[in-house]
């Protein structure tokens, strides 16, 4: 896909493999330019996740290698670099199901996201009262045990933990899973406002390809560990292929299984 600007991440025909033996990723390739939100769509099992963990180096804590291809950030190899090493790059991953500290607080949870960062409090209080002023419901919350709250405030602290880091670019995993629909358009609106205001760039995975496309300047379709679709996301929601198989929408006469099985299997050379 050609994009426009500068790109911040470059993925470059990586290929992965877990246990030594099974092939998960097959020579996937992705550009997230500076400044925008990229979105990787796919069903349950196509390697999203993959691709995220493979970018943020957390596949050897599972087996898992990129025995293949390249991944570069500002135009510097990091695919050898501890995950450490890449949050003080500026790479952060918000992991999906959300990951929060349960006996801590609120306010507790979001400070360990500056845990690495060497400066005063001053500026950890300032960084915090920005994090509230994106997500109201935790400044309201700041002192409540973070096994209490509901899903969607988890998934304002796990981003806003994010934020405290100071990041470039935010891998972001299934934000919208388990989510009611209000909730899922609020915490995308937020991914919004931060990469605009904040310019943070984002590559966020989601099965959900409608709200996904809404938000997104750019997508790619994953499918069996290969990268099959991809384009600007306005382009890709206009896709009759897209429209019919990912967001439920057909524009001619209904198809039968058999017609869609052959669709699935044709689509390794719509990419």
């Amino acid at each position: 896909m050609s994009v426009q600007g500068n790109s911040i991440l470059t993925v470059n025909n990586i290929e992965v493999i877990y246990n030594r033996v099974i092939l998960v990723l097959k020579g996937v390739s992705l550009d997230v330019p500076e400044g925008k939100i990229v979105a990787l769509l796919g069903a349950n099992g196509a390697g999203k996740t993959t691709t995220l963990k493979a970018v943020s180096n957390l596949l050897r804590a599972e087996r898992g290698d990129v025995t293949k291809g390249s991944i570069e950030f500002r135009g510097k190899r990091v695919d050898q670099m501890t995950p450490p090493e890449l949050v003080k790059q500026g790479v952060i991953q918000v992991m999906e199901g959300r990951r929060c500290f349960a006996h801590l607080t609120v306010e507790e949870n979001l400070l360990t996201g500056a845990y690495t960062r060497k400066v005063g409090r001053a500026e950890i209080k300032h960084d915090l009262e920005r994090v509230y002023a994106y997500f109201l419901p935790l400044k309201e919350r700041r002192n409540s045990q973070a096994g209490y709250t509901s899903g969607g405030e988890q998934q304002m602290m796990a981003i806003g933990r994010a934020l405290m880091a100071q990041p470039a670019m935010i891998l972001l995993d299934e934000p919208s899973m388990g989510l009611a629909p209000q909730l899922v358009e609020e915490i995308f609106e937020i991914v919004r406002d931060l990469n605009q205001k904040e310019k943070v760039s984002f590559l966020l995975a989601e099965q959900n390809t409608n709200v996904a496309l809404r938000f997104a300047d750019f997508g790619y379709i994953l499918e069996n560990g290969r990268v099959v679709m991809d384009g600007k996301a306005a382009d890709l929601a206009a896709n009759e292929d897209v429209k019919e198989f990912y967001l439920g929408i057909s524009s001619g006469a209904r198809k039968s299984f058999r017609d869609a099985k052959h669709y699935r299997r044709r689509k390794r050379w719509l990419a």
